[in-house]
C-alpha cells in the first residue's frame, strides 16, 4: 500500500476555495539587492527550455527559481534558493500548484510567506519573459503547443460528492489537470493541489493517497487513469 502524503491545511488569502495557510501577524515587502530579477536559459530534452532567475535577496533569505517550459506552457517548476522558514517550506508547494494552473505569475500571495510569495512571483515572471524571447524566436517551439488535447476523465461518484477530473497533455506529456467535479470538503480542498502536484511530477496516476483524502484521492487516480487511457 502506497504511503500517505500529509496535507498541510493552510490557506490562500484571496481564494475563495479554504487554502488554510496560518497567516503571521502583519505584512511585509520583498526587499530585492537587485532593481529587477532577470534570468538564464538553456535547451533541455524534446526540446523543452528550462529558465533560471536571477536571485532575489529578500530579509527572510534568498529566493531563485528554475523554470522548465515545453513551448510556452511551464511543465515544472523548481526551487533553487528558498528561506530556511517554515512558513515558506509549507507555502512553496502551494506557488508551484498554482503556477501550473495558471501558467503565470498571476497567482495569490500565500498569507503568512509573504516576502517569499512577493519574490517568488517576481523571479517567475522573469523566466516567463525570457522564455517568450526564446519562444518567438524559434517557431518549433511555439508550435509545439498545437500537439495538446484536453480529455475528461470518467465521473465517479464518492460518499463525499462526485469526483471528475480534465487532462490536458502535449503530445504524450501531461502538462495541466483540472478538477471538473470534487467534494466540498475541506481536506479535499487542500489535497487537490498535493494530487495535481504529484500527477505533473510522476506523469501517471502512479501517486500517493493523500492523508485525510483517502476517498477523493483513489477517485482522482481512478478519474485520472481512465482519461490517459482514453488519450489518442
Amino acid at each position: 500500500m502506497k504511503r500517505a502524503i500529509p496535507v498541510v491545511v493552510l490557506s490562500i488569502a484571496g481564494l475563495v476555495p479554504v487554502w488554510l495557510y496560518q497567516p503571521s501577524a502583519g505584512s511585509s515587502t520583498v526587499q530585492a539587492t537587485t532593481p529587477a530579477p532577470s534570468s538564464t536559459s538553456t535547451s533541455g530534452s524534446s526540446g523543452s527550455n528550462v529558465v533560471t532567475s536571477s536571485t532575489i535577496n529578500t530579509e527572510k533569505g534568498p529566493v531563485q527559481l528554475q523554470v522548465t517550459f515545453d513551448g510556452t506552457k511551464i511543465t515544472a517548476v523548481k526551487m533553487l534558493q528558498q528561506p530556511d522558514h517554515p512558513q515558506t517550506t509549507a507555502a512553496v508547494p502551494k506557488l508551484v500548484a498554482e503556477t501550473l494552473q495558471a501558467q503565470s505569475a498571476d497567482i495569490d500571495t500565500v498569507s503568512g510567506a509573504t516576502i517569499t510569495s512577493e519574490a517568488y512571483k517576481k523571479s517567475l515572471q522573469a523566466t516567463i519573459d525570457d522564455n517568450a524571447k526564446t519562444a518567438s524566436a524559434s517557431p518549433s517551439a511555439s508550435a509545439s503547443g498545437a500537439s495538446s488535447q484536453t480529455v475528461d476523465g470518467s465521473a465517479l461518484s464518492t460518499e463525499k460528492g462526485p469526483v471528475q477530473v480534465q487532462v490536458t497533455f502535449s503530445g504524450t506529456k501531461i502538462t495541466a489537470v483540472k478538477m471538473l467535479q470534487q467534494p466540498d470538503h475541506p481536506q479535499t480542498t487542500a489535497a487537490v493541489p498535493v494530487l495535481v502536484a504529484e500527477t505533473l511530477k510522476a506523469q501517471s496516476a502512479d501517486i500517493d493517497t493523500v492523508s485525510g483524502a483517502t476517498i477523493t484521492s483513489e477517485a482522482y487516480k481512478e478519474s485520472l487513469q481512465a482519461a490517459i487511457d482514453a488519450r489518442g
